[in-house]
């Protein structure tokens, strides 16, 4: 990632390759701040063996495509909402960047012919992460078992709801999947 703000939604990456059982490294490097650093680090990955790198940035977000320009592995960008809460105290109130990450989405999907990123959707780090398992089921088979089991609990989830709503009716659902339920429940009695 490019910034320590950045990790909340990189978290989302690193706890699905947990669950997948896939090693991963987690890094602190930003493009502008330690360019020595960058190029360092993406030829360090080919050394070791990485095969993916998923690499979240806001704003100019250029951390995925100068990675991309050190290394022939595959990288994942995720382009990150900028949130304006660095700051304690000034003219920027807390709160998401005025243009919602779509910044970071096209200076990561906009990248010029020979250098790919390969681009989720913005503060999507978990899909970085599904993407980059999905490449590597091709040749580690037991990631494909696990990403059927996955989508499977999915599916099963979807139509539990679905049961789930057809027995209370949408009011009811709603308030319950907002944590009001027994209060609604008990009303609907």
């Amino acid at each position: 990632m490019g910034s320590s703000s950045d990790a909340r939604i990189m978290r989302g990456a690193a706890t699905t390759l947990d669950d997948l059982g896939i090693p991963h490294e987690d890094r602190i490097v930003s493009a502008h701040r330690t360019p020595a650093r960058l190029e360092e680090y993406a030829r360090h990955a080919e050394k070791i063996g990485l095969r993916a790198v998923i690499a979240g940035a806001g704003g100019a977000a250029h951390l995925p495509g100068m990675i991309a320009s050190f290394t022939t592995l595959p990288v994942i960008g995720v382009p990150i909402m900028v949130y304006n809460d660095k700051r304690a105290s000034g003219p920027a109130a807390p709160g998401a960047s005025s243009f919602g990450g779509l910044d970071a989405l096209l200076s990561m999907s906009e990248m010029p012919r020979g250098t790919p990123v390969a681009v989720v959707g913005v503060n999507k780090a978990e899909n970085a992460a599904l993407l980059a398992a999905r490449m590597l089921a091709a040749s580690v088979p037991r990631l494909g078992s696990k990403l059927r089991a996955r989508k499977r609990r999915m599916y099963e989830e979807v139509v539990a709801e679905s049961a789930e709503m057809a027995e209370c009716g949408m009011a009811e659902f709603v308030a319950r999947k907002a944590g009001g339920g027994a209060a609604v429940g008990a009303a609907r009695r």
